[in-house]
């Protein structure tokens, strides 16, 4: 695949809309566009972004997103780029996901999108595992996170409710529609591994999350902190008396 380095003007570039990352809001306590665009004007773009040549004589950024809109707010031009030519649809998904894919602070959902996109491409699981170094099992769960209801999606970020994206998987795995979201509120206050063991044992009967909701509150999960809805923190040592309350 020919690549080469060059010195594009702002003008001839545009992102992709196959950009796996498009939660930009994701990540911004530490890395939002604005502290970017402050740490370009200051001292350059440090980094290039990768793009694709398009008809017409413009390019595509498929790597390096953030990078360009911060160009963009500060007026940095030429911007430097990897060009990579050759590179169809598919590829441009692959190698923005893998570039993206150890970053903790792109949302998950993001990531289910494009590990989409790479199996409608090539229909099996085994060759997306290969293309992204990803596992089967953990692809399978990004993408149920995509059944999940709507409303479920627009409360998944960074620091998704139920424990890690696990949970939200399994949750997927267990109810659907009205039933998942409810269940989602109960158990969303919940850190650790506590959700992915209300589900389980649950066997997917939502007349039994209420009691199990209780019994992680009362500690019975080795649970040391819940929040959200109940408002509350509950330490196991204290319930069991080891600790007294002053």
């Amino acid at each position: 695949m020919a690549t080469r380095l060059d010195n594009l003007p702002l003008s001839a570039l545009f992102v992709s809309s196959l950009n796996t990352r498009r939660d930009l809001a994701a990540g911004q306590e530490d890395s939002g566009i604005d502290e970017l665009a402050a740490s370009i004007r200051e001292q350059g773009l440090l980094q290039p972004i990768t793009v694709r040549p398009t008809a017409g004589g413009r390019y595509e950024v498929i790597v390096g997103q953030r990078r360009f809109l911060a160009c963009q707010k500060v007026g940095h031009d030429p911007i430097s780029c990897v060009i990579r030519d050759d590179v169809d649809d598919a590829d441009a998904v692959t190698i923005s996901l893998v570039e993206n894919v150890h970053r903790a602070d792109m949302n998950p959902l993001d990531k289910a999108r494009a590990l989409k996109a790479l199996h409608d491409r090539y229909n099996s699981y085994p060759r997306v595992a290969k293309e992204t170094s990803w596992s089967e099992k953990t692809i399978r769960r990004y993408l149920s996170l995509l059944d999940l209801p709507a409303e479920i999606q627009e409360k998944i970020g960074t620091s998704q409710g139920p424990a890690g994206v696990g949970a939200l998987s399994r949750l997927a795995a267990t109810f659907s529609g009205e039933d998942a979201a409810e269940v989602y509120d109960k158990i969303s206050g919940f850190k650790q591994n506590i959700p992915e063991e209300i589900l389980k044992r649950s066997g997917g009967d939502i007349g039994k999350i209420d009691a199990l909701v209780t019994e992680a509150m009362e500690g019975a999960f080795e649970v040391r902190m819940c929040g959200g809805r109940f408002k509350c923190e509950i330490i196991k040592d204290i319930l069991e008396g080891e600790i007294e309350m002053r």
